[in-house]
C-alpha cells in the first residue's frame, strides 16, 4: 500500500490533530482518493517526519498524527548550486531535480549572458514558484530538509561575499574548455564533506566571469567532450559529484 508524503507548513509534533491546506487536501482526497484511516507521512521541512492517519475527508481534511521518526535522507556531502537563472521551465526542471539529487543550497545568478529579469513582486512570486517545485520534489524523493532558495543576486556580488569561512571545502565551475580529474583533486585535498558547484546560463558563463571564478580559488570542471544545455549540465555534475563525494 502506498504511504502518501505530504509537507505541512506549520510544526508539527506528536499526538496532536490538525488540518491540510486545501492543495494537499484535494491532492489526498481528490486526486488519490483516500478515504479516512488512511495513512500518511507528514514532515515541516525542519527535520525528521511523522507517521499520521487521514481522519476527516473533505475541502480541509484532518489528520491524526501519531510517532516521529528522526529520518532525512541527506547526503553526507554539503552540495550547494549556484546557477544562471534561465528562461522559461527550464530553471523549474533543475530546482526539482537538484532537490532530488540533494542540493541543500540553490544559488539563482544573475549573469552577463542571463536573459531573465526579476525584480519586485515577480520576484517573490518566483521565489514562492520554486519553493513549490522543492517541496514537491521532496515530498517524491523522501527528503524530510528543505533545499534553501536563496534570493537571486549577480554573480559579481555572490563571489565577491564568499569567504573562507563560508565557502565549502571544493568550489567548482563548469567549464567546457579544460580538464578536471575529481580523483586527482581528492588525492590533493582529501574527500571533501561540502562542495559549490557554479554553473552559466544559456550560453555559459563569460571568459570574464570564468576568470573571476578562477581568482576566487574556483577549479573548472569539464563534463566530457559534449557542450550540455544549461538544464543538463548542473544534473550531471551533481550526480558524478554525489557519486564520487556523497551517497550514489
Amino acid at each position: 500500500m502506498r504511504i502518501p508524503r505530504i509537507f505541512s507548513g506549520q510544526p508539527l509534533s506528536e499526538l496532536r490533530d490538525i488540518e491540510l491546506d486545501e492543495a494537499a487536501s484535494r491532492h489526498l482526497v481528490k486526486v488519490l482518493r483516500l478515504g479516512s484511516g488512511h495513512p500518511l507521512t507528514l514532515f515541516d521541512g525542519h527535520g525528521g517526519e511523522y507517521s499520521a492517519r487521514l481522519t476527516t475527508t473533505g475541502k480541509r481534511a484532518r489528520v491524526r498524527i501519531e510517532t516521529f521518526l528522526a529520518e532525512n535522507r541527506q547526503s553526507p556531502l554539503a552540495l550547494s548550486l549556484a546557477i544562471g537563472i534561465s528562461r522559461g521551465e527550464r530553471f523549474d526542471w533543475v530546482v526539482q531535480k537538484a532537490t532530488e539529487l540533494g542540493a541543500t543550497v540553490l544559488q539563482p545568478l544573475l549573469t552577463e549572458r542571463c536573459e531573465v529579469k526579476l525584480s519586485g513582486e515577480r520576484l517573490k512570486k518566483k521565489r514562492t514558484h520554486w519553493r513549490r517545485i522543492a517541496i514537491s520534489a521532496c515530498e517524491q524523493c523522501g527528503r524530510n530538509l528543505l533545499p534553501e532558495i536563496a534570493e537571486p543576486v549577480k554573480l559579481a556580488h555572490y563571489l565577491q561575499n564568499l569567504t573562507q569561512k563560508t565557502a565549502p571545502a571544493a568550489k567548482l565551475v563548469l567549464h567546457h574548455r579544460t580538464r578536471l580529474d575529481l580523483h586527482q583533486w581528492q588525492a590533493e585535498h582529501g574527500k571533501p564533506d561540502s562542495a559549490l558547484l557554479l554553473v552559466g546560463p544559456e550560453g555559459g558563463l563569460s571568459q570574464v566571469e570564468i576568470d573571476t571564478a578562477l581568482a576566487r580559488d574556483f577549479i573548472p570542471l569539464r563534463l566530457g567532450p559534449r557542450v550540455m544545455r544549461t538544464e543538463t549540465a548542473p544534473i550531471a555534475a551533481l550526480s558524478v559529484l554525489q557519486f564520487q563525494w556523497g551517497d550514489l
